[in-house]
């Protein structure tokens, strides 16, 4: 049970008992409701201090409102001339269901987001992070018409304390996700010599900060678009290429941009984290579309030479067919290693679903193409979302994962590692392709 709930159900429990307590005595009992107040601001500070609640955003109104109440249980507290309400018991049930109701909206972001752990990494690195924007001086902003350049939030995920060169792994998010969607990943990858990059596609990405403060949200008219694209008789299939398309340009010019980037100053920049890229040894992942766009980068590029795809269809291997008015398989075999992990959402549209076709059949088109099913997961399953925020992962995914989130996100991140360590490292041989 999260925090946010306990603390409305203790809420709802007092509630219920001080106002019982009140009609009983025929008294509105304002001096105990005030020390009532004191009491619980001193509490909810003991428990942010040893930890028991941890300090974030969504203590914040729940903190102010508790602040109030205990300056008003103060002054109620210390008044000495006191002047008593006439006892009214449709007042003290009315005053009971307001203070619930402010408990409630007070408390709502911290049951939205509850506080959560990420899974424990198994390497033997500490991970640092960092954070950096890029400038695509050779490409224009296509969602302003300011006339700037292209800009590309990055963080990345290394092993701290390190020497040598580690290979570079780049992740690129879901369709209006954000570049930490899956920080458990990157920290177990970082953990075992990694250097993970992961992108925020600005205008994509629900939100992203660069480094001067600047929060750039996502742009309405692609949100609109990709919601379009999920609902029956909007669009033709024919415009609906034509989008994925679109998509899928903007985010494979964002990657191809920041791995060339992330080489020219492995070649000369002091940073650390540059320092310790090995250009030689370069793989690419994503979620969901940003897994479509890596699949579609190791069509492209001669220096990726593993890809992970988490539950993502494979645009670069569909092509439409005009005559049929539908999408069909490109049928080209994979020349590098990949590995498809899917959720129960995507596994049960792979033979139905024409947007799923170059999934299947690379899968049969000879190469070192595996696929993993994670049975019971979900959409959202496959990112921390379903940590961050169980409630908005279940709503975006159209209902509850039946697999325990750890669990999932452990065999996932267990998988990956073992993949990348196979192809970019030369460990052993990949060999937990299947189901779970």
């Amino acid at each position: 049970m999260g925090m946010g709930i306990l603390i409305v159900m203790i809420a709802a429990a007092f509630e219920v008992v001080f106002a019982v307590f009140c009609i009983c005595t025929q008294s509105n009992q304002q001096k105990i409701r005030g020390m009532v107040r004191i009491g619980a601001f001193a509490v909810f500070v003991i428990f942010t201090l040893v930890s028991v609640i941890e300090w974030g955003f969504q203590w914040i109104a729940l903190a102010f409102l508790l602040l109030i109440w205990a300056l008003l249980g103060l002054w109620t507290v210390l008044r000495r001339n006191e002047k008593h309400k006439v006892y009214k018991w449709g007042r003290v049930i009315g005053r009971a269901v307001i203070m619930f109701i402010l408990v409630i909206i007070a408390a709502a972001p911290a049951i939205v987001f509850p506080q959560y752990r990420l899974p424990q990494v198994t390497g033997e690195y500490g991970v640092a992070t960092k954070t950096y924007t890029y400038i695509d001086k050779n490409r224009k902003e296509e969602f302003t018409d300011t006339g700037a350049n292209r800009f590309v939030n990055v963080e990345f995920w290394y092993p701290e304390n390190a020497n040598g060169t580690y290979p570079l792994l780049v992740f690129s998010h879901g369709a209006f996700g954000i570049k930490s969607s899956n920080t458990s990943t990157y920290q177990e990858l970082a953990s075992h010599g990694y250097v993970v990059c992961s992108i925020d596609h600005p205008y994509h990405s629900f939100y992203t900060t660069s480094d001067d403060g600047t929060i750039t949200t996502i742009n309405s008219e692609y949100l609109q678009e990709f919601n379009n694209s999920n609902k029956y008789g909007i669009y033709t299939m024919e415009q609906l290429y034509g989008l994925r398309q679109k998509w899928m340009k903007l985010r494979t010019d964002d990657m191809n941009f920041v791995i060339d980037t992330i080489l020219e100053k492995a070649k000369s920049d002091s940073d650390k984290v540059y320092q310790l890229v090995n250009p030689e040894k370069i793989g690419v992942f994503g979620h969901s579309m940003g897994g479509a766009a890596s699949a579609w980068l190791g069509r492209e590029r001669h220096d990726v030479t593993a890809v992970v795809n988490i539950d993502g269809p494979l645009f670069s291997d569909i092509v439409y067919n005009k005559e049929k008015n539908n999408f069909e398989s490109t049928h080209q075999a994979y020349k590098i290693p990949l590995l498809n992990i899917y959720s129960d959402s995507v596994w049960t549209q792979l033979d139905s679903i024409s947007t799923y076709a170059g999934n299947k059949t690379v899968e049969e088109s000879g190469g070192e193409v595996y696929k993993v099913y994670i049975r019971g997961a979900k959409h959202m399953s496959l990112t921390d979302l379903s940590l961050f925020s169980p409630m908005l992962a279940d709503m975006l995914q159209g209902g509850k994962a039946k697999i325990d989130k750890y669990k999932c996100l452990e065999t996932m991140n267990r998988i990956i590692l073992e993949f990348f360590d196979s192809y970019l490292k030369g460990k052993g041989s990949f060999t937990s392709a299947g189901t779970y």
